[in-house]
């Protein structure tokens, strides 16, 4: 196990890398140095000068990937990206391009982001997964046909007409729930309600569609049919043997949602006014701060493969056949 931990880390660094290089590219293929000097400084009449300034001060005035004013490997170690790079693999994230600390910012961002991804996570989980439980009992019925048709009405309109109707009728018309803000503490639970609600809503078309086809793939097999002849019933069939057994492929789709749950969602953050992560990576891109935009970008990236390495881990755990060696 420590093994096979050992080389999948080891595997993620030549990764890191080449996201961190499209980063670098994507962003510079867009913006210049001083198009993000000008950004920032926001002055009607900026100098040369003061761009000059700008730009060494934060180290945007060393080559990108190729230094020629040097010799040797100082011409490939002495660039922005070589150099911005190793500090991101060590977790320095430094100041951003407005002079704020990074690594603060997302200790305080990261709270208000889990307190909506993670309850929206794990309700969406267990409903998608009832459902889909409840449809497979009653397969091939008018309940589950019914079902599956309302599932693609929902997968088939917009995230953000969730959001509308749901500032519309919770908050502006019946004044339920704030429309838009955060507050620590219990205090803070009605601003994140109508978040997760409309989270949890819009993601239970395509998530119990999904576990349904994984519950169906399973209910033919031969163990299905062992457990009957045995003369289960069909919910002890259901949660005692479909469910464990379904659970290598949900374990799967589980893992990418991980990120997500400490970076926050770009959109929902936006439109409720709500100071998390997704929220702090949009405004780094409309301000074109690149520290904070790699810094986001690597640690989602980071996120994502530590969250394949807990899969790899777990998949252990349900099935006795896995072996990580």
């Amino acid at each position: 196990m420590i093994g096979y931990i050992i080389r999948r880390i080891l595997y993620a660094i030549p990764i890191l890398i080449g996201v961190n290089l499209i980063t670098f590219i994507l962003f510079f293929m867009i913006n210049s140095p001083d198009d993000m000097a000008r950004a920032q400084l926001g002055a009607k009449q900026v100098t040369p000068e003061l761009i000059a300034s700008w730009k060494a001060e934060r180290g945007y005035d060393r080559p990108l990937f190729f230094n020629e004013t040097v010799e040797g490997i100082a011409q490939v170690g002495d660039t922005l990206f070589v150099q911005e790079s190793l500090k991101l693999f060590l977790f320095e994230f430094g100041l951003s391009d407005s002079h704020r600390d990074i690594g603060a910012d997302i200790q305080r961002r990261m709270a208000p982001s889990l307190a909506i991804a993670l309850p929206t996570f794990l309700i969406a989980l267990l409903t998608n997964i009832s459902l889909a439980l409840l449809l497979v009992l009653f397969r091939g019925s008018v309940f589950d046909t019914t079902m599956m048709v309302v599932a693609v009405m929902i997968m088939s309109i917009s995230g953000l007409f969730y959001i509308i109707i749901g500032q519309l009728l919770l908050s502006k018309l019946w004044h339920w729930v704030p429309i838009s803000g955060y507050q620590s503490g219990w205090e803070g639970v009605k601003f994140v309600l109508l978040p997760i609600l409309i989270g949890v809503v819009a993601g239970i078309g395509s998530g119990v569609r999904w576990y349904r086809s994984i519950f169906l793939e399973q209910i033919h097999q031969d163990y299905i049919r062992t457990a009957r002849a045995k003369g289960l019933s069909e919910l002890r069939v259901l949660f005692w043997h479909l469910l464990p057994n379904g659970m290598l492929p949900i374990l799967t789709g589980v893992v990418v949602v991980i990120p997500s749950l400490f970076m926050g969602s770009l959109v929902m953050e936006s439109f409720f006014g709500i100071p998390g992560l997704g929220s702090y990576t949009i405004d780094a891109i409309n301000a074109q701060d690149f520290a904070i935009v790699k810094a986001m970008v690597f640690l989602g990236s980071v996120l994502y493969i530590v969250g394949l390495i807990l899969t790899d881990i777990s998949y252990t755990l349900f099935d006795p056949r896995v072996s990580l060696s």
